[in-house]
């Protein structure tokens, strides 16, 4: 296999380099402090869908000004067809773009409406849709959540029980959802609903829906995480009204859609750069600062030195993998066909990476690890605040007992338990 760029993809690489530089807004700065995103692949200090409605008039502005910088090049949407607002690029074109806009540490706009939403819309809406909520989309205005899981449904997401009832033209909704992730900053919502609790198997008799986060009877609850960060909510829904026409694809065949809508998920490039850029950014501090008393000034523990490199070592190697995974499943991509276990591979393996970089910060900082304030603490507390927020990495997402499951039957072939 050839790692290096084609000329085409050099000078496309090189544009967008360029294009970081000259319109990314100066006044854009990452804030650690404020509401930050679980995602891997989003960059420490930014959360798009937050930002734009900042109560910092200054913040709110970079991020409107950095959505329309991208919009003007179709860069909003990279992966979208050309005909529908994007870029129309292919998938390696994609993942040279996001390789660099995670180096040059900016933020894509848009979250889960360009990444999964719009795709899914293109692929399974009806015009009168596409050209209600895919403009939108592409111009900020909105922003979106996902209401998958439910309190009884998460990595079995096909026993879900949020009920859907037919009156006329309309559905009217009844359940909860939970871990929503971004819901009190969403405009709308897509979700799968229970509309026949007597068919044959549970992944049948689904519906899958898109509503305004404003319609009567929905109220959306923050859940604190363990870093005092709110980026998910659990979702109520009381006698809630969806138009018929507001549903994506047929009554009934929902998990279809939103099984599709999960096969949108890209490379995971984003994390794996993130990752080795948070690793670069030790090192150097390593190299920096000696024991001190004054944590001020910064400290690390000179008698961890020996074991410190190793395991940083050790980091480096792992992430260079996760880069070389998130470029199988692009090459997968780029031959029309869908990453099945190599996905799980990605995502078990990305999960893991992050938990031991994250131990191997903490412990590198010694007892200054367990300083909390980012204000008295050397590198503003990342890496501690990371080692607990990372905790969950291994069960969001599919967990790591999900994905080793997929990789046993689907890519070993092995029986199922």
């Amino acid at each position: 296999m050839d790692w290096a760029d084609t000329p085409e993809q050099a000078a496309f690489r090189e544009d967008v380099r360029t294009f970081i530089k000259e319109r990314f807004p100066e006044s854009y700065r990452p804030d650690l402090e404020s509401e930050q995103s679980v995602e891997p692949e989003d960059i420490p200090g930014y959360n798009w869908p937050a930002d734009r409605r900042s109560d910092d008039p200054e913040r709110r502005e970079a991020a409107t000004e950095w959505a329309a910088a991208l919009a003007e090049r179709g860069w909003v949407a990279p992966h979208w067809p050309k005909q529908y607002g994007g870029a129309g690029l292919g998938v390696l074109e994609q993942f040279i773009f996001n390789e660099e806009m995670a180096d040059a540490r900016v933020p894509m706009v848009g979250g889960i409406g360009v990444s999964l939403v719009g795709p899914t819309l293109i692929a399974y809406g009806t015009e009168e849709q596409q050209q209600e909520h895919l403009p939108r989309i592409l111009s900020g205005e909105i922003a979106w959540a996902q209401g998958f899981s439910e309190p009884a449904a998460g990595s079995d997401l096909a026993a879900l029980q949020m009920r859907a009832t037919r009156e006329d033209d309309e559905y009217v909704l009844n359940g909860q959802k939970i871990w929503t992730s971004g819901a009190q900053h969403a405009d709308w919502m897509c979700a799968i609903v229970r509309t026949n609790p007597d068919a044959e198997t549970k992944h049948r008799g689904i519906t899958f829906l898109v509503f305004d986060t404003d319609t009567k009877g929905i109220s959306v609850r923050p859940i604190v995480d363990m870093t005092d960060q709110k980026p998910f909510n659990e979702t109520f829904f009381e006698d809630v009204r969806v138009p018929v026409r507001q549903r994506v694809g047929d009554e009934n065949r929902g998990w279809y859609v939103a099984m599709a809508m999960l096969d949108f998920e890209r490379s995971g490039i984003g994390g794996a750069v993130g990752y080795r850029k948070a690793l670069e950014d030790l090192i150097e501090y390593v190299r920096g600062h000696e024991a001190s008393p004054s944590c001020q000034s910064g400290a690390v523990r000179t008698d961890w030195h020996a074991a410190t490199r190793l395991e940083m070592a050790d980091r480096y190697i792992e992430t260079d993998i996760l880069k070389n995974f998130a470029l199988r499943t692009a090459s997968i991509q780029a031959r029309d066909e869908i990453p099945n276990y190599e996905a799980s591979v990605n995502k078990l393996f990305g999960s893991e990476v992050h938990q031991a970089l994250a131990r191997t910060g903490t412990k590198t900082l010694g007892l200054y690890g367990g300083i909390w304030s980012r204000a008295d603490a050397p590198m503003q507390a990342f890496f501690q605040r990371d080692y607990v927020g990372s905790a969950a990495h291994t069960i969001f997402s599919g967990s790591s007992e999900i994905q080793r499951n997929v990789i046993a039957t689907r890519g070993l072939g092995l029986p199922r338990g």
